[in-house]
């Protein structure tokens, strides 16, 4: 079994906000398969999927993004999966907008949710999408700038992101994190 996650904050509030990207590339992804209603479990809303006849579990923490990695490692202890075979999809301020970048481990780069994770699991050695959201204007505060909706003229671009993120991760889940890297990252 694989583990995704999409990062986020829950609630009307943050709906449509940078900071929820993960959040809406794993919703498209389950309604892409046809997924059941989510369920509350492990401190988040949960659903699975099958992708190329392997079973794939669909995680929306509701911890609040800066407490994530409770949902994550709840799920990943219940269903004992490997860390290798985890993904976590957030956004990053850092990449430019609808660029996205796969990497298997290295530090939170300033991801909150992400940071919290990977402390959670004990191990940076945690796949993960980073869907690109940025940069932040200079006159803007970066928690100000993530937890802001996305520009109308930016609309296209970021739907078109959160499509390819959707089909990163069945590649992922089908042929591995080296091609999800050779063809996805900007």
């Amino acid at each position: 079994m694989k583990l995704v996650v999409g990062l986020g904050n829950p609630g009307r509030k943050y709906e449509g906000t940078r900071h929820n990207v993960g959040f809406a590339v794993v919703e498209l992804l389950a309604k892409r398969k046809h997924a059941a209603a989510p369920k509350a479990n492990f401190q988040g809303e949960v659903t699975e999927v099958e992708i190329s006849g392997q079973r794939v579990l669909l995680l929306c923490p509701t911890t609040f993004m800066n407490l994530s990695g409770r949902s994550v490692l709840a799920a990943r202890d219940f269903y004992k999966i490997e860390n290798n075979d985890i993904l976590i999809v957030c956004d990053d301020f850092n990449i430019p907008l609808g660029k996205l970048r796969f990497r298997a481990d290295g530090s939170a780069g300033g991801q909150k949710g992400l940071a919290d994770t990977i402390n959670r699991l004990g191990d940076n050695k945690v796949p993960r999408l980073r869907v690109g959201v940025g940069p932040v204007p200079a006159s803007w505060d970066p928690a100000d700038f993530v937890l802001g909706k996305f520009a109308k003229d930016e609309q296209t671009e970021i739907e078109i992101s959160i499509q390819h993120a959707a089909d990163g991760i069945e590649t992922w889940v089908t042929l591995g994190l080296t091609v999800c890297m050779n063809k996805f990252n900007a």
